[in-house]
C-alpha cells in the first residue's frame, strides 16, 4: 500500500517559519529521513517526494506532498494527487498545525471535524470526507485577545524555536509509526503524553 503524507502550511518564504506551517516543517524531516527532496509535481500545484518511509529496508512507500495553494485552498491540489495516485483517503494522512493542543503536543486521529483549521476545511470540502488520518502538532493558543488568525501566521517566538526541532522529530515519529505500525499503536504510542 502507499500512502499519502500532506504537510499543510503556506507556500513563500514569508511564511516559512510561521505557526501554520508546522505541516511542511514535519513533512521536510521526513523527505530528508527518506533522503530526497521535494520537486515540482507535473499535474498539481504541489511540491511531492516518492520513495519508502522508515528505516533503511523499509517497504512501506510513501508520497510526501506540500501543496503550494494557500491553506486555505491545499483541498484542490491534495484531490488532484490523490486521483493521479489512485490514493484513497483511507491512505490519506495529514499533518497540519493545532491551537488547541499546547506547544509541543503531538496526536494522532482519524477523523474529526476541521475545529476552524481552513486547510482541513479545504481538505473536506475537496474530497468529501473527513474520514483521513491527522497528526496535531501543537502550537498552543495565541496569548491574551491576540486574533488566532495573526497568531498562526506569526513565526515560533525565541523559546518555541528553541524548542521546535524536537517538536518536528516527534511528529516525524508519529507519522511512521502510523504508516508502519497503524493507527492504534501510533495513539497509544503519542496521544499519552
Amino acid at each position: 500500500m502507499t500512502w499519502m503524507i500532506v504537510g499543510l502550511g503556506n507556500p513563500g518564504p514569508e511564511y516559512a517559519s510561521t505557526r501554520h506551517n508546522a505541516g511542511f516543517l514535519v513533512v521536510d524531516l521526513l523527505a530528508s529521513r527518506m533522503r530526497g527532496t521535494l520537486g515540482r509535481h507535473k499535474r498539481a500545484m504541489a511540491a511531492v517526494l516518492e520513495g519508502r518511509i522508515g528505516a533503511p529496508g523499509s517497504d512501506a512507500r510513501a508520497i510526501l506532498v506540500e501543496p503550494w495553494s494557500f491553506m486555505n485552498a491545499s483541498g484542490g491540489p491534495v484531490k488532484s494527487l490523490m486521483s493521479f495516485y489512485d490514493v484513497d483517503p483511507e491512505q490519506l494522512v495529514v499533518v497540519h498545525d493545532e491551537l488547541d493542543l499546547p506547544l509541543g503536543t503531538v496526536r494522532v486521529k482519524v477523523g474529526g471535524g476541521d475545529g476552524g483549521h481552513n486547510g482541513l476545511k479545504s481538505l473536506r470540502g475537496s474530497l468529501g470526507t473527513g474520514d483521513f488520518a491527522r497528526v496535531r502538532v501543537g502550537i498552543g493558543r495565541p496569548p491574551g485577545q491576540q486574533d488566532p488568525a495573526d497568531y498562526v501566521l506569526k513565526p515560533f517566538g525565541g523559546s518555541e524555536r528553541a524548542a521546535l526541532p524536537e517538536i518536528v522529530e516527534r511528529s516525524a515519529d508519529a507519522v511512521e509509526t502510523l504508516v508502519l505500525h497503524g493507527v492504534e499503536q501510533a495513539q497509544n504510542q503519542f496521544n499519552g503524553g
